[in-house]
């Protein structure tokens, strides 16, 4: 069996529970993930269900389809400005609860944008930076800077 083929993966049990997130909470235990995933999955599922109702009603996720979870990603990204580790966070739990969970196809989840990466800004100075602000520094302030800066 080739582990990378997922045709040859032995289809997973059906789900015994009628509740989603019970389903969603049945599945992760019968993977084997873990607690804190488990915790992640089933938050991001109840906030995605209970955003969708706040949209148009209570609807179940089978009802709804590419543009509604692009639209509960983009709601993360601009109005919550949620980092993009988050954002992949709830995206992987929307992909898990439509994967696994409903066993739905999803072409569509290709297309949905993820956030870039946020550069991030070095909290030192560089050698040649300091040595920039050193050399700006006359007198006695220079001095005792540069006296601090090599100890």
């Amino acid at each position: 069996m080739n582990r990378y083929n997922t045709s040859d993966k032995p289809a997973a049990p059906p789900l015994v529970s009628k509740r989603l997130l019970d389903q969603v909470r049945e599945r992760i235990r019968y993977l084997h993930y873990s607690l804190k995933t488990e915790k992640a999955y089933l938050y991001w599922a109840r906030f995605f269900v209970l955003w969708s109702a706040q949209q148009g009603g209570m609807r179940h996720p089978r009802e709804l389809d590419g543009p509604d979870v692009e639209a509960f990603l983009t709601m993360l990204a601009n109005e919550r400005q949620v980092s993009p580790a988050t954002h992949r966070q709830a995206l992987n739990a929307l992909l898990f609860l439509y994967r696994d969970v409903l066993g739905a196809d999803l072409p569509w989840m290709n297309q949905i944008g993820r956030p870039p990466e946020r550069k991030r800004i070095p909290v030192v100075l560089t050698a040649a930076e300091v040595q920039q602000v050193l050399t700006l520094m006359p007198g006695v302030e220079g001095v005792l800077a540069r006296l601090l800066y090599g100890t």
